[in-house]
């Protein structure tokens, strides 16, 4: 039997076009509005990350660039400059964090120290943020080998598993203030035990002992003469 094509046949046709037609345009809308390119093809900003981005406080002079090693190096070898990576690949510079990477016995000693190359004002302020991986064990010296405060992932690795404001696998602040021969330590605000006396003059150093530790925003302020900690 042949099928009639009626008006009412055509007038249903051309709506069920015209509806598809519709469903077109609102998909088409759909995948402009989702596109990472705008009508006139230039690219949607890609915003900083903050790190990339930090400056140190007003008078306080930045220690590290956030991008490469420069102004660090290991003793008795010369500036790492413009490198990402420490010669055994034990430091690395990425995205404005300064990592203190596990070790690998294949090339270098299990205990690394990396120091920069400026010495420290003789009174001074220190500020900065560390990361600790689960267990993470590091230590920053002020001046020599011989004062370290443990730098570490405190509550598992210690020693002071009793802070109430350390922040386990999160950004964590250090303040360490030297004025007349002595410091002050504060992680988060909280005292934590230091060397009692430390050295006139030196760099400062960041040990590589344990896991992933990752430091950002070094940062120093000298503190005027007769200043006291």
């Amino acid at each position: 039997m042949k099928t009639r094509f009626t008006l009412h046949t055509y007038a249903r046709t051309r709506c069920h076009l015209a509806a598809r037609f519709s469903c077109l345009l609102t998909s088409a809308a759909l995948l402009a509005s989702l596109s990472p390119v705008r009508a006139d093809d230039k690219p949607v900003a890609v915003p900083v990350p903050a790190s990339a981005s930090w400056k140190p406080e007003p008078g306080y002079q930045s220690l590290f660039n956030g991008k490469d090693l420069s102004g660090w190096h290991y003793q008795g070898e010369p500036d790492l400059g413009a490198a990402i990576h420490a010669t055994d690949e034990r430091y690395s510079a990425k995205d404005g964090v300064l990592a203190v990477n596990p070790e690998d016995k294949a090339k270098g000693p299990h205990l690394r120290q990396l120091w920069t190359l400026a010495n420290l004002p003789k009174n001074f302020i220190l500020k900065l943020q560390f990361r600790a991986a689960v267990n993470a064990d590091s230590g920053i010296f002020i001046r020599d080998i011989k004062n370290q405060l443990q730098c570490r992932d405190y509550l598992v690795a210690g020693p002071f598993k009793d802070l109430k404001q350390y922040k386990a696998q999160d950004w964590n602040d250090i303040e360490i203030t030297v004025a007349g021969g002595t410091i002050r330590a504060t992680c988060n605000g909280e005292v934590l035990p230091a060397p009692l006396k430390v050295p006139e003059a030196g760099p400062l150093g960041l040990e590589a002992d344990r896991n992933l530790m990752e430091y950002r925003h070094i940062q120093v302020r000298e503190l005027p003469e007769g200043a006291s900690s």
